[in-house]
């Protein structure tokens, strides 16, 4: 009682639902991609909220946020169970901080819907938008976690094809909307909503149903090593690791471009050294680009390099956007520089530091510009941006970290829509999987299955012209969503006068 009138607590029993609610909306993200579980969901979200006042609605916000992640980020607990022993305690506070921290933002959506709107209708479409906001919002504030936004249980279908136009933003507006109006509006509302998804899913089959571009003439072998994470950092298993990369290497008929995964050189790397000789020996003279960790004085970069004649390194792309506490501490090298505190300064060797930004690496006439992007860093749109256009995307990832269940496809999602939304194909090279070959439009169109050693040789899908999204960005999406809160509260307005 003491907590309901000091912070205005609905009861135990009146977030349960919300907390239920926010989990079934999860039953949208990949590998099930039920979007038809995700909108009956939050629509009776959306009209439990729009019934509340502004605090009893930021705490359903909030309940319903937590449970949204703690299913759609249960994959978080994994990185902590490959030394379980140590670690293993700290997976389930890793996962209830995650979700309680990320449903915040959620809970300011609530509050923000209640204390602006007051009829129930008003305050669910407010709380539509709100929410879209701030999903758009956790991609940038504290760095950034884009990862299992709403709009992404679109992926399956051919809605996703709007990414190209509003990005995820765009996705979530969407899914927010199609929830809203029937609540909003009942009989109409269901009509409007109806007509919202039935002309995405026409526009999105339209825009598949266009020709494909040519594909490049050259082939590029994807590496996939499948290194168990717990082993392969072991002294006698890298040995294995290493020979297995490069017999795969050597295979023939030999490709015009090899891509082994992050980190996939068990060692740190030295440029010309016996490793980098081993594996541009191993390729017969084809380029090579891989995962490795590079060293230089103190610091040590999460790297991709591209091999030359004598394993001398032609170009070099340093991870920029790291995993906060995974690798490296925030504010880590501030307390080594202010107090001498040496242990999470990245600096000097405590964890990675970051590279200078996205950047473009040519590849020669065949092979092409290509835009480089590590792991963690696909989730993030804005890793594509502020650089002249490639002719395609390359990630490399070790998704071991993730587990098996939910992570790895949740993650080659999100490279896909970066595909549709950058108009270009992305070719994707993970450690144990999902290796795949993903076109301009989002679709893979051929992969190596999850959990396996081999390798593929592919042809690289055209490239599309640059669609809207990659052109503006967040732009149009901001827009539409101004002037949508305006037109509701100045039809609010009206009502009140």
């Amino acid at each position: 009682d003491r907590v309901r009138m000091t912070f205005g607590f609905p009861g135990w029993r009146r977030v349960a639902v919300p907390a239920a609610l926010g989990a079934a909306m999860a039953l949208g993200q990949a590998p099930l991609g039920w979007w038809f579980v995700t909108l009956p969901a939050l629509a009776v979200l959306l009209r439990r909220i729009g019934q509340q006042p502004p605090v009893a609605g930021a705490w359903m916000g909030w309940f319903a946020g937590a449970g949204y992640f703690d299913l759609g980020l249960s994959w978080i607990v994994n990185p902590f169970m490959v030394d379980a022993a140590r670690d293993g305690w700290m997976a389930p506070f890793a996962l209830i901080l995650m979700a309680t921290g990320l449903a915040l933002f959620w809970a300011l959506a609530g509050w923000i819907a209640g204390r602006t709107a007051r009829a129930p209708s008003d305050r669910a479409l407010l709380f539509a938008l709100t929410l879209t906001a701030v999903e758009l919002a956790r991609g940038y504030v504290f760095t950034g976690f884009p990862w299992a936004m709403i709009g992404h249980v679109w992926l399956e279908t051919p809605v996703a094809q709007l990414s190209a136009l509003a990005g995820p933003g765009g996705l979530t507006l969407l899914a927010c909307l199609a929830a809203a109006l029937p609540v909003a509006g009942r009989g109409r509302g269901v009509g409007a909503a109806a007509v919202l998804v039935v002309a995405a899913f026409g526009y999105g089959q339209y825009r598949l149903s266009l020709p494909a571009p040519p594909a490049r003439d050259m082939t590029v072998r994807l590496v996939q090593p499948n290194a168990e994470q717990h082993l392969k950092w072991d002294p006698d298993q890298a040995d294995l690791i290493f020979e297995r990369e490069l017999a795969m290497t050597a295979a023939q008929p030999a490709p015009d471009l090899t891509i082994w995964p992050e980190t996939s050189v068990p060692y740190f790397f030295e440029d010309g050294g016996g490793v980098a000789l081993a594996m541009t020996g191993a390729a017969q003279g084809a380029v090579v680009a891989a995962g490795v960790q590079w060293v230089d004085g103190d610091q040590i970069y999460n790297s991709l390099v591209v091999l030359g004649d004598q394993g001398r390194v032609s170009a070099r792309y340093d991870k920029s956007h790291l995993v906060p506490f995974g690798e490296y501490v925030p504010y880590g090298d501030l307390a080594w520089r202010w107090f001498g505190i040496r242990a999470f300064a990245a600096q000097q060797g405590f964890g990675y530091s970051a590279g200078s930004g996205p950047q473009v690496i040519d590849l020669g006439a065949r092979l092409g510009k290509i835009l480089p992007v590590i792991c963690y860093e696909a989730v993030f749109p804005q890793s594509f941006r502020g650089t002249p256009r490639a002719d395609w995307i390359l990630q490399i990832t070790n998704d071991a970290w993730f587990g098996t269940l939910t992570g790895p496809f949740q993650h080659l999602a999100q490279a896909r829509l970066r595909a549709i939304e950058q108009g270009l194909p992305l070719i994707r090279v993970a450690n144990t999987g999902v290796t795949a070959v993903i076109d301009a439009r989002g679709r893979v169109v051929d992969s190596l299955p999850f959990g396996t050693t081999g390798f593929l040789d592919a042809k690289v899908p055209g490239a599309l012209t640059a669609p809207p999204y990659a052109r503006w960005g967040e732009v149009p999406i901001l827009v539409v969503l101004m002037v949508l809160m305006i037109a509701l509260l100045s039809l609010r307005a009206r009502r009140m006068d």
